[in-house]
């Protein structure tokens, strides 16, 4: 498993429920951008499909929204390309509700080097199939050398809320930036970080 920080688990429990939430690592985070990235800048030939893998991916991995969500995104209306926010279809709710969503500039400048390279994609860049997606993000999974069992697109939405627990947004920021109907639900990723925590404390022989 690429990961250097011997407490890492990557699947933690929840208390004494059987249920596990997995994540990657930061190693793990880190690998997987840069093989993306290598992914859609290798090959000339399949630059433009791939470069589109590549944006989606940098969407997830910045909101941590659902798959769905982002390819439901509109490049050429939900985009703040001054502000870096997207405006985000939430999906699970009765009503179709909307949340905005700060993004790094990472995303945002990549999203405008592929319009530059290819203009006539506008409005079309997030238009892929899930399935679609979900085939090239294994492929570069495999690429990145990341277990099976973490090689799914929803892994970056897990991963997004622990990193942004462990950096110290409060509970209820993370909450509405994930779109979550309850803050119980968010709550969830807030005990796994304890846990964790308490792992390292141990690791570290000081408790």
């Amino acid at each position: 498993m690429a990961t250097t920080i011997k407490p890492y688990n990557n699947h933690l429990p929840l208390n004494n429920q059987k249920t596990n939430i997995s994540y990657l690592s930061p190693d793990q985070l880190d690998k997987l951008t840069e093989s993306f990235l290598e992914y859609y800048e290798e090959s000339e030939r399949y630059r433009k499909a791939r470069g589109r893998l590549w944006i989606v991916y940098l969407f997830l991995r910045y909101t941590g929204a659902r798959l769905n969500e982002v390819l439901g995104i509109n490049d050429t209306t939900d985009i703040d390309f001054r502000n870096n926010e997207v405006k985000i279809a939430t999906l699970k709710q009765k009503k179709q509700i909307f949340r905005i969503v700060p993004i790094h500039t990472k995303a945002i400048s990549e999203l405008m080097l592929y319009l530059s390279q290819y203009p006539y994609m506008k409005g079309k860049i997030f238009k892929i199939t899930d399935r679609g997606f979900q085939l090239g993000f294994k492929n570069v999974c495999q690429i990145a050398k990341i277990p099976l069992e973490l090689s799914h697109p929803h892994i970056l939405r897990h991963t997004r809320a622990i990193e942004l627990l462990r950096s110290g947004v409060p509970v209820t920021i993370v909450r509405d930036l994930l779109g979550h109907s309850s803050l119980n639900t968010t709550a969830i990723y807030l005990r796994m970080s304890a846990q964790e925590s308490k792992m390292i404390l141990k690791d570290k022989g000081l408790i």
